[in-house]
């Protein structure tokens, strides 16, 4: 037990648990997109597939209480991560130039991540925790992004998740040990590949239900 621990509290541990974490994200993202997509068959292809997640009963808390635990752990391990390199180097560098390799997506990593922590928490109070009585969730999605302001804070967040995944996505695969010549550009094409799938299939979510249904 003790070199589980020991493990886990290095920095190589810490990064373990954020490839691990991230990477069942990521498979609740294109899990929870695919169901989304219901939505282009109509209000009763939706509220079909949502009484069916529901209908599941414990299956989905239980899947619910594990996407928490990841949360918890994604999040705390992270921010410890961020406050150790912080600490490691309190001044920043005089000239602020990317190195090579670095993109957006690696250089704001903590702060997209921080960004997405908000408003996951605004998503499950606007659509999880409400209220369904006498309505649908089609209805309650439907309106919700009637209100231009809605709009525009979802795609703004799917494209901030987009640029977190991009880099996220393939640095996770290469902290497990698919870091190889012959592999890893492949899995960078495949990152940022999803991350743009993320950012069209969220992101035109709203859009459509708001002004095209």
């Amino acid at each position: 037990m003790n070199w589980l621990v020991n493990t886990l509290g290095s920095s190589i541990g810490k990064k373990l648990l954020m490839a691990i974490t991230g990477l069942g994200f990521c498979s609740f993202l294109a899990g929870h997109l695919a169901g989304n997509l219901t939505i282009y068959w109509g209000k009763d292809a939706f509220n079909s597939y949502a009484a069916h997640l529901h209908s599941l009963g414990p299956i989905i808390t239980m899947a619910e209480l594990g996407l928490l635990f990841f949360a918890l752990v994604h999040i705390l391990t992270g921010t410890t991560l961020f406050y150790q390199n912080f600490k490691a180097r309190p001044v920043r560098y005089s000239m602020n130039k990317s190195a090579g390799g670095r993109t957006i997506g690696s250089r704001t990593m903590p702060y997209t991540g921080f960004f997405l922590l908000i408003f996951i928490v605004f998503h499950l109070i606007n659509f999880h925790f409400i209220d369904k009585t006498g309505t649908t969730i089609y209805q309650i999605v439907h309106s919700a992004f009637e209100n231009i302001g809605y709009v525009v804070i979802y795609v703004i967040a799917m494209i901030i998740a987009a640029i977190h995944v991009s880099h996220g996505l393939w640095s996770a695969f290469q902290t497990i040990g698919a870091n190889h010549v012959k592999y890893m550009p492949f899995i960078k094409v495949v990152s940022y590949v999803f991350s743009l799938i993320i950012v069209i299939g969220f992101g035109f979510l709203p859009v459509y239900l708001g002004y095209i249904a």
